[in-house]
Order: C-alpha cells, then structure tokens, then sequence
C-alpha cells in the first residue's frame, strides 16, 4: 500500500476535519487529498519522475504537510531540510542529496537562485511565496489533477532521506525506506501512551522537517490535527494551547525546563492537554517531578533516533507515577515495545547482565537502510542487522533502559569512567541551576578533569566552590567537577537540545591531543 493511501482513507472516514493548520491556514482531510494528489502529478508534469529526489525547506507550515504526502504518492524521495541552516549548508545537503527539485520559501529561493551553478542537478526551484523561483507553488497546483497516482512502490524503496548530524557534526543521511515509515505509523499507532484519534490536537513546536515530523503520518492515519508553530516561544506555546485546546505535545527536556520556570505559568489554562512526550536528550528526575507539577500525571518519555524513525522505547504516564517516594524510574527512557528489538550489548556483541553498562544496538522494520553514498560510516553503526546507537546505557531485571551518556562523550578522568549526564542530573538538582553541560577539559595530571558549564536562573547566586561541595556529597569524589563556568547560556541545535560537543570543543582548542 502507498503511504498516501493513508490520507486518502482519512480523508472518506474525516473530511472535515482539520488535518494541518497553522497560524495563517487550515486545511481539512478532504481538501488534503485533493491539494497533494494535484502537487503530486504537477511535479511529474514537470520531469521529475518516480525515484527522483525532491527537497523542502522552510519552516513550519501547511505546505511541507502537503508535499509530504505528495511525495509518497509520486514515489518521490523526499529531502527535508531544516530551516535553521545556513544558505551554505543547505547548499551542501542539496548538493549531496542529489536533489532535482526543491520546495522553499522566498527568503531561500532567492539565494539559492544565485548559488545554481554549484547545484548542476536542481531543475526546479519552486517558491511558496513571493518571486525568486522558476514558478510558484501553487503553478505546480495548478498543472497537477485530483486524480490519485496509481503507484506502489516497493516497501525497500527508498522514501525519505533524512539528514542528521548526530553528536559528531559530520553531515550524515539515513535512508528510510517506504517500509521504514510504514513501520513508524504502525508502532506510533501501537504505543503504550494514551493513543491519537479524530478530535485531537498536536501542537508541533520543533521543525517538521525533523524529529517533530515523525508524527505527521501516524497522526494523519487516525484522524488527529497536526498544528504547527514556526517557531518555539514560552508564550507562543502556553497561548496556543489554551486558544486552540492543544491535546498533545512533543519537546524536548530544554523546553521543559523554560516552561516550569516562566514567569506566571500558572496563569495559563492548561487543561486540555492529555499526553505531553519528551525525549531527544536525557531530563534530570528533577525536572520530571515539577513538570509533573505543571501538567498533570500525563508525561510520558522516549528514545529512539532519525535512524531508527523515531521512538523505539516508551516510559509510560503510568510509569511516571511514582511509589514510595523512588524516583529512580523517572531517569529511565523506558522498555522497547512493538516490532522492534533492543538490545544492550557489551564489546564482544553479547548482552550484558543487569545493571552493567553497554551500548544500545536496534533491529526492526523501522531500522534504516544505511547512510546515503556513505558505506564506510553505514558500516561502522550496523552489525548483524542491527543499528548501533552510540548510546551507553544499562538495563534491568524488569527491561527498563537507563541512558547513561553518549559512548563519544564518556569523560576518562585518571582511568575512571565518568559520565555526564549522571553529574548533570545532580547539578540539575541545585534550585540555582537553570541549565548546565558537563564536559571532559585537558588536564596534564588526569587526562580530562570534569568540568561543569552552569546557566544559573535570573537574579540567582552560586559561587563554584559550592556547587563542587554540593556535587562531593552526591558523587564519588573523582566523578564531581574539579572546576565550574557560569555562562549566560549553552549552544543548542536547531532542534533545542544542548549540544555538549561544542561546549567540550571549546576547551580543547589550543590543546596538543584531542581524545
């Protein structure tokens, strides 16, 4: 089946529901239908054909929804882009990406239009909005037909690549497959948490053209509106789910942490909201409890990456309700669940026993097929069929996963392993500490000594040697921080995760070895 079979039965069951909306458009399923059947054979009046690559780039809006269905019903490859980049990286992904066409705004269309000649494959450049493109996309409407395509692509055929820098910084694609996003509808379908269904309502705060996205499809197929932001703001977010009675969220523990913290939050009807997921970085049990405050009994984490699309583990609401005052749960990422298999392994691929640390490895029907025109690195992260994370981690008696840190980032501090997030989690703790890294910094003694990278909440004091003292009665002692920086505020991906290497990089700089 295509995948955008999936709208056109949403959109008999529902056609007048709001399937995509965002601050200037609404868009039933029936009006979906139509709009992506004729994007989808407009492209191909223009040459692009079946198998061939189509980017999009521009921030939150109604029009990446269509041409995302669009593209799986032309069995076009799609290339999603994010926003956020520069005019050079974009280049760069386009470049690389083997892209023929390219969907954009008029900000990018018009620097794109001068940077032609380094894109010999980009035929078409179509413009949502304004001038600056070789026709506007709503010509491409307009050539195309309601009429659905009658195509079937395989389930290994390629469907989306999906650019992803991970922690390294080296600009990587994972191939998924039509099968792969096949099997991201079924396991979203089949999570543990509280399900979608006609009537509610996702607010998307992170671009759709990355880890937010992930859910367009799986909320399509069972009727649920896709609201999108273009842009994240406290206030933004907390209006829009009380005008817009918001059932569900995604973010991540940075925007956590803003919303507990802003200033009259309480003030804002908050209500409506039945599930709020967090993941793509590690969230200090502190943190849980007040957001707990905040939103109900109704947070619910998981982990999973672009290559293995999406969510492969799930912590439950249920989960989250603790007993006896142990929190120790809450800094699990939860249990595998569904089609995929997850395993913690040590160097010899075996499992390791409870409690012992090794690296997470996946295997399933939503595992990538590799990394585009990149055998050597595909090679590196998959073994026997399963995709190494990278992501240290123990597991226990019960299956629950508890991340430990990043294999690239554990800090060796005199031949003792120190992990990260483990003293962030406790600095995270301080009622000072807004937000904080942990890295390893050149030491002539131990090789790397700790370092904490502290942002400190408004109008708050604390000196470094008091955080240290704090952080010795917590911690073994070559584990705490052997020194502090207070900084008005950490470097964060497009996305808003914190990005550790480049607090780490900073200080090794000027040094003679790099571990």
């Amino acid at each position: 089946m295509n995948l955008g079979t999936i709208i056109t039965r949403s959109a008999h069951y529902w056609p007048d529901h709001i399937a995509v909306a965002d601050s200037h458009n609404r868009v039933t399923y029936a009006q979906l239908e139509r709009r992506s059947n004729r994007l989808a054979s407009g492209l191909g009046t223009l040459g692009v054909a079946a198998g061939e690559h189509v980017a999009i780039l521009a921030s939150n809006r109604v029009e990446l929804v269509e041409a995302e269905v669009a593209l799986y019903k032309a069995a076009m490859v799609k290339v999603p882009i994010n926003a956020r980049l520069s005019v050079d990286e974009v280049v760069r992904v386009l470049e690389d990406s083997c892209s023929v066409a390219v969907i954009t705004d008029a900000s990018f269309a018009q620097a794109l239009a001068t940077r032609r000649g380094q894109l010999p494959l980009l035929r078409q450049l179509i413009v949502l909005d304004g001038e600056g493109g070789d026709l506007s996309y709503g010509a491409v409407l307009e050539r195309g037909s309601e009429a659905p395509l009658q195509l079937d692509p395989a389930d290994d055929a390629l469907a989306v690549l999906h650019y992803t820098s991970g922690s390294s910084g080296v600009l990587k694609a994972a191939m998924l497959s039509f099968g792969n996003r096949k099997a991201l509808v079924r396991k979203s379908i089949a999570s543990p948490t509280r399900r979608s269904g006609p009537g509610d309502v996702m607010a998307h705060v992170g671009p759709i053209t990355h880890a937010s996205g992930m859910q367009i499809m799986p909320l399509l197929a069972v009727g649920a509106c896709n609201l999108l932001l273009d842009r994240y703001d406290d206030r933004l977010l907390l209006e829009t789910i009380q005008r817009e009675r918001v059932t569900r969220l995604f973010l991540v523990p940075a925007m956590i942490n803003r919303l507990v913290n802003y200033p009259g939050v309480e003030r804002f009807d908050l209500s409506s909201l039945k599930l709020v997921m967090y993941g793509a970085a590690p969230m200090a049990p502190s943190l849980v409890k007040k957001a707990i405050e905040l939103f109900g009994p109704i947070l619910a984490q998981g982990y999973g990456a672009g290559e293995t699309c999406s969510l492969v583990t799930v912590l439950t609401e249920q989960d989250h309700l603790v007993e006896d005052g142990d929190y120790q749960r809450l800094a699990s990422c939860g249990r595998c669940y569904f089609e995929t298999d997850l395993r913690v392994v040590n160097e010899a691929f075996e499992d390791v026993a409870p409690g012992e640390v090794g690296e997470i490895v996946v295997k399933g029907p939503d595992v990538m097929q590799g990394y585009w025109r990149a055998p050597e690195l595909t090679a590196e992260v998959m073994r026997d069929g399963y995709y190494l994370t990278g992501d240290l981690a123990t597991v226990d008696a019960q299956g629950y996963v508890f991340i430990v840190d990043r294999k690239k980032e554990m800090i060796i501090s005199g031949g003792f392993n120190v992990y990260p997030s483990e003293v962030e989690q406790v600095i995270h703790g301080f009622p000072e500490v807004f937000e904080v890294a942990v890295v390893g910094v050149p030491d002539a003694q131990w090789g790397e000594a700790v370092r904490a990278v502290v942002v400190l909440k408004p109008g708050a004091q604390l000196e470094a040697a008091e955080l240290i003292e704090r952080c010795a009665r917590a911690l073994a002692g070559f584990k705490k921080p052997r020194g502090v920086d207070f900084v008005s505020e950490l470097p964060k991906n497009p996305n808003g995760k914190v990005v550790r290497r480049l607090v780490r990089d900073a200080y090794w700089q000027n040094s003679e070895r790099r571990i």
